[in-house]
Parts: C-alpha cells; structure tokens; sequence
C-alpha cells in the first residue's frame, strides 16, 4: 500500500502550495496521507476535505524539546478547528519567532547581516519560522550555496547561527494531542540521541511510532518494529517530504498493510 504520513507544505517549511502537494501525492498513487505542517494547520484550508474523504487524515508535528533532544511529536486524526490545540500551536510559534530572531542577530554579529523580515519572506505571512527559512534568506543572500551548506556550516548545534529550542516537553504533546481527541506517534525515531525517551513516553500515552522512515535502514527498521511491539505502538511511516529538490526520493512510501492495521484501527 502507498501511504504518506509525513508531508510538509508553504504553510510550515515546506516548498509546495497543499495543492502542488496534493498533485505529487496523485502523481506517485499515494493512497492515504496526512500533512503533517510544524505547529501548524492552515494548510487543510486550501483542501475540499470533503472530496478527499478518508484519503486524508487530519495531523500536525508539534515540535517539542526534551533532554537535549529535539523530540518531534507526530499528531493525527482531530479536530481541525481543536480548541485544545491551536493554542499550542500558536504558543510554539511565538518560540519560533523569538529563536529565529535571536538567530539572525547571532549571525550578523559575525558577519552575516540577516534581518527577520529576510527570514520572513522565506515563509507564508503568519506562518511558522524554523532554521529551514534562516537557511533560505542565506542561500538567497549568497552566504552560502545552498541549505545544506547553511545547516552544515552555521546553523549546526555548535554553529555560529546556531539558538537551541525551548519547546514544551513531549510529554505534554502526547497528552495535549490525546485530549484533543488524537493520535500521539513519535516521528522518525531514529534522529533521536536518546531511545529511552521512546519508554518513557510510551508510559504517557503515545500511542506509535514512526518505523517506516527514509533514513531508517533495514537494522533501524527492524529495531524500531520490535520497541513498538514491546511497547504496544502502532506502526506507522512517512517520507517528511519538504521540498522536491531536498526530497529526491519524493513522496510516498510503499508499507505492507498488515504493518498499518493497528494504526488504522485507532483511526476515528
């Protein structure tokens, strides 16, 4: 079965209107999927949900901090007007902001002059900022030649343009994503430093994990399948597609289906 759990468009860093992403998403046979913007749901505003049906599921990532991790939890199947969320979300984008400012005065302190409006103009008005737009305004600028370059060179942990995050924890995303009526997962699990977050927050509520991952190769995904048995998560999988230069392989994801049942069941 072709599925895309993981996409990205305009409206968090992503490259791609809902609707360019939608005819990508057609292109490869994509069955099911879900957009799944950073702190961010605008994007379903520009989809005839009800033509889509149950071809698409409503989620989020909701960026979330934890034991110098950056945990990303993956929220799917609520409410897309949740009053439980949107002032999460509104909450994480105010953080945004101000590490994105911080950001850019760090980098013209050494050099690279970038204003927040720059950074801005990378983005939809009123959307969520990330290191991804800082890296756009510097290839756009010419600092550097391309993303990559930014975030290997200046925005890296220990890079000049580098700001940690101050997100909520995970922990009160899974309950926050529960309460609204949802499905808590864990996204790609194999970038955190720290697997034992994994147990812990399964204790909480999570309720999956993302096994079905680009970067995970077949030791990773076989691993991650074992935790969400031992921890009793669903199985679920995406391409995090942002960008189709960034994204070669495109979007969607071939999964046996058999691997997605407890993850369908869960669904409203």
């Amino acid at each position: 079965m072709i599925v895309d759990f993981h996409t990205h468009t305009l409206y968090s860093d992503g490259t791609q209107t809902p609707k360019e992403l939608l005819r990508r998403l057609d292109e490869r046979g994509v069955q099911r999927f879900a957009i799944t913007d950073h702190d961010a749901l605008d994007a379903y505003a520009s989809l005839d949900l009800e033509a889509l049906g149950d071809r698409v599921i409503i989620g989020v990532e909701i960026n979330t901090t934890y034991r110098h991790n950056e945990v990303h939890i993956l929220g799917y199947d609520f409410p897309v007007d949740s009053s439980v969320l949107r002032p999460v979300l509104e909450r994480n984008n105010l953080e945004r902001d101000q590490r994105v400012q911080a950001m850019a005065e760090k980098l013209s302190a050494v050099g690279y002059a970038l204003t927040v409006d720059e950074i801005r103009a990378e983005s939809l008005p009123g959307s969520p900022l990330g290191r991804p737009h800082v890296a756009r305004a510097l290839v756009r600028k010419g600092y550097v030649d391309s993303i990559e370059d930014a975030f290997r060179t200046l925005l890296r942990r220990d890079g000049p343009g580098y700001v940690p995050s101050t997100y909520m924890h995970p922990h009160d995303a899974v309950r926050l994503i529960r309460e609204s009526g949802g499905i808590a997962v864990l996204a790609h699990p194999g970038r955190l430093e720290d697997h034992a977050i994994i147990e812990e927050l399964a204790g909480v509520g999570l309720q999956g994990l993302e096994v079905f991952y680009p970067s995970h190769d077949a030791n990773e995904r076989d691993y991650f399948r074992k935790l969400a048995a031992r921890y009793g998560l669903v199985m679920t999988g995406g391409s995090d597609f942002h960008d189709p230069v960034y994204n070669e392989d495109g979007v969607g994801m071939e999964i046996d289906l058999r691997d997605l049942e407890g993850f369908f069941a869960l669904l409203n």
